[in-house]
């Protein structure tokens, strides 16, 4: 029975947290994306917060607002959001009175979507939360630094 080597202690940070190894994690993209997008994600949460928006909506809200009398499966295709959930989502947004569903004036099937005119307020205020976020990551990272990684990324966006 071979004995396991005696544990090294590890080294610690400033605040008296053991540094842990990452090991070839550093060098994967997706590993180093992952936990990018999900700083991104909870302070872009936690800016929306106080106007009970979350991320997924304010994206809704963006693309109706400039693309008035889009159809449901327009949006879910451009937005690449399962169309179940898409449903669920309008739903809701509409219960709390920022989007509506009128027929559409070309295909009796569908439904044209809009901002209400409190969802229009809604994304005004939305938007305005959404500067304040992108300021703390042009912070973050610099400007030029910034504009670079979003130039590098829309590769994933452009469809």
């Amino acid at each position: 029975m071979t004995e396991s080597p005696a544990a090294v202690p590890l080294p610690r940070d400033r605040k008296n947290r053991r540094i842990v190894d990452l090991d070839v994690l550093t060098s994967h993209l997706g590993y180093s994306l992952r936990r990018a997008q999900v700083w991104v994600f909870q302070d872009f949460i936690r800016t929306l917060s106080v106007i009970d928006l979350r991320p997924a909506q304010y994206s809704v809200l963006v693309v109706i607002g400039a693309n008035p009398g889009l159809s449901q499966a327009e949006l879910a295709d451009r937005l690449a959001i399962e169309r179940a959930r898409l449903v669920h989502m309008l739903d809701h947004l509409q219960r709390r009175g920022l989007t509506e569903r009128l027929p559409s004036p070309t295909d009796r099937r569908t439904h044209a979507l809009q901002l209400t005119r409190e969802g229009q307020k809604m994304l005004r205020r939305a938007k305005a939360l959404a500067a304040r976020h992108e300021a703390r990551l042009t912070e973050k990272l610099g400007p030029d630094a910034r504009a670079q990684v979003l130039e590098l990324l829309q590769v994933f966006v452009r469809k």
